[in-house]
């Protein structure tokens, strides 16, 4: 666990770590909607240098479409971030946003603790 979410450190490569991340996903119902490569966009904005770490936006259809209808402002915490990363031992980080943190003190924590279910699940089959 981190402060923000669940952690794991895989033994693999980053770009091994990245497929078998959608494909955790994709098992528990989630979609990747967005996908945000921060070393290639921090090198053409910047002209910087950084790790190789992607962020991408996994929605899972029903739950959003729970969490819109009983408050469209929820809208603010979608999609749920799953990050990853190569740290440097060159071992491939996964971090999963946790909804029961950013949810805290709502009247929608249940929601929040069933996807927060599925996102440790995800992290659980990445081996």
């Amino acid at each position: 666990m981190t402060a923000f979410g669940i952690r794991k450190t895989l033994q693999v490569t980053y770009d091994e770590a990245l497929a078998r991340v959608r494909e955790a996903l994709e098992s528990e119902g989630f979609g990747v909607l967005t996908e945000i490569d921060v070393q290639s966009t921090l090198a053409r904005k910047l002209g910087v240098d950084f790790r190789r770490y992607q962020i991408l936006g996994a929605c899972n259809p029903p739950f959003a479409h729970e969490a819109l209808s009983a408050d469209l402002e929820l809208g603010l915490l979608l999609p749920c971030n799953v990050v990853v990363y190569e740290d440097d031992d060159r071992h491939a980080v996964v971090l999963a946003i946790d909804p029961t943190k950013t949810m805290a003190g709502t009247a929608h924590i249940e929601l929040a603790e069933t996807v927060k279910e599925k996102l440790s699940r995800v992290l659980a089959k990445l081996r």
